[in-house]
């Protein structure tokens, strides 16, 4: 299973950073327009989250791709081919988190690729929201709430 970045958005401070260095790392230019990453502003919750990909499991955007362009690599990351795509943008369409997108301008289709492991977003994030982890790492948070609870009963009930 591929690594994820995961965001905190307590940690989130709302610069933008990591859609500066993404595109710059992709394009070569600071434009937040040609980054994988998309920073949204929650006011109702008063927080802000950079969304990216989750490079899902069961990825809409691999599965719809007719000429296969969208794979999954050895790594386990949706890899873009950029010599297979025919830019029909289906893939943008079917993403969920809107991660997939379609640069007007150089016309061509764009993705987290994670940075061939170099993860800019993540290694430049000044305030460490954004983090590189291995889902097969990460606690599940349903069990240990689960034993919390059992723990407390187990303890009033002793």
């Amino acid at each position: 299973m591929a690594k994820q970045l995961v965001v905190d958005p307590k940690k989130c401070v709302s610069c933008r950073t990591c859609e500066l260095v993404c595109s710059f790392k992709h394009n070569e230019e600071f434009n937040p327009r040609l980054s994988n990453v998309s920073v949204f502003h929650y006011e109702e919750a008063a927080i802000t989250v950079p969304i990216m990909c989750m490079q899902c499991d069961e990825a809409c955007c691999a599965a719809i791709c007719p000429t296969g362009a969208l794979k999954r690599n050895a790594d386990g990351i949706i890899a873009h081919d950029a010599s297979k795509c025919i830019v029909c943008k289906m893939c943008v369409s079917a993403c969920p988190l809107g991660n997939v997108s379609y640069s007007v301008a150089k016309k061509k289709i764009f993705k987290c690729d994670m940075c061939d492991g170099e993860t800019w977003c993540a290694v430049h994030c000044p305030t460490g929201a954004i983090s590189v982890v291995d889902p097969v790492e990460v606690p599940d948070k349903k069990k240990i709430a689960a034993d919390k609870l059992k723990a407390a009963v187990e303890e009033v009930c002793a």
